[in-house]
């Protein structure tokens, strides 16, 4: 069991639809600058999966591009930006 188990699902503003555990994990690899094949390979998962995954998350929270999930991404607290030096 990790911490995104026990955190509480999120629930969107505008449909309230909550995010799945595995949509939040690849919202917050989404925030990382790292390509969708990454996404896939550290998730085990193909490509295409983790595109449907996104589709999916940017219907939920309203996105339209990978900077809007970014910002609502941080913004609800599921990603914690490093710091800067």
């Amino acid at each position: 069991m990790t911490a995104l188990d026990d955190a509480p699902r999120t629930a969107t503003p505008l449909l309230g639809e909550p995010l799945s555990p595995r949509e939040r994990v690849v919202l917050a690899e989404l925030v990382e600058d790292v390509t969708l094949e990454h996404i896939a390979r550290t998730l085990f998962v193909s490509r295409n999966t983790v595109k449907t995954q996104v589709r999916s998350i940017y219907r939920k929270i309203g996105a339209s591009t990978r900077a809007e999930a970014a910002a609502w991404a941080v913004a609800a607290g599921l990603h914690q930006p490093a710091p800067r030096p």
